[in-house]
């Protein structure tokens, strides 16, 4: 079958009036704020590709450090016709549909263990997956009765991580990953994917990881069947997540 071209789509920022390309952007020096400080801010902005930049906002953070908000003119435009996402493949259903599906699929409740691994602390992110409160409205893991959701924390090490994997028979391992400083979340997720591929479970588990910066080309970059960034919730992972089992049986 020949592949159809979609129609070219060029977009721009949008700020007062559609297509003026308005944008802002903020940003930290390691300088103390003066008169010198906010015209350099102003000329990285310009640096940067924006017209007309103006600091609309700056302040003090102490310490030899000083924040900036920017305000400017975006010249370029992308045709968003011109390339394509990668994502992962599946249907997104309701919490009472993935509980039939398990149910139906696996005739017992999946077993999912996540965690925020190494030293990041931050529990947002796999507390509004796993918890039973969720995030926004949609409820965690712990609320699908075809699921039994095993949430350990933060800055679990990654030995421990796939240990209680391993005890618990885990279907699902899911991390999340928010601090991402010198680019540390990719050395986190690369060291569990190398533990699981040397313990010899790689392919026995499904291994999703979320986060703020996490995309589903980089987690399969790094060896994850799926990533989920932000806006992402429990019924997108639980969908992938009995899709891909049902897919791997089929196999």
């Amino acid at each position: 079958m020949l592949e159809t071209k979609r129609p070219e789509q060029w977009v721009k920022p949008y700020g007062d009036t559609l297509g003026d390309g308005r944008v802002q952007l903020s940003f930290t020096l390691p300088v103390a704020l003066d008169e010198t400080s906010k015209e350099g801010a102003k000329r990285l902005a310009a640096m940067m590709g924006l017209s007309d930049p103006a600091v609309v906002h700056c302040e003090d953070m102490g310490q030899g450090f000083s924040f900036y908000v920017v305000y400017g003119q975006c010249r370029h435009q992308v045709d968003l016709s011109s390339f394509q996402v990668v994502k992962p493949d599946y249907e997104v259903m309701d919490k009472e549909a993935i509980n039939a599906l398990i149910a139906e699929k696996m005739g017992r409740r999946m077993v999912v263990v996540g965690a925020t691994i190494e030293t990041d602390a931050h529990t947002v992110g796999i507390d509004a997956i796993m918890n039973m409160k969720g995030f926004n409205g949609h409820k965690g893991l712990e609320s699908y009765h075809e699921i039994r959701a095993i949430n350990l924390g933060a800055q679990v090490d990654s030995e421990v991580l796939v240990a209680r994997a391993i005890e618990e028979k885990a279907d699902v391992i899911l991390v999340s990953q928010v601090v991402t400083q010198k680019n540390i979340h990719l050395d986190n997720l690369t060291k569990l994917s190398d533990l699981l591929e040397a313990e010899g479970l790689r392919d026995k588990v499904i291994l999703v990881v979320g986060g703020p910066r996490i995309s589903h080309e980089l987690a399969k970059e790094l060896g994850y069947d799926a990533g989920f960034g932000s806006k992402s919730y429990a019924e997108d992972v639980a969908s992938f997540a009995i899709h891909e089992w049902i897919h791997r049986k089929a196999a």
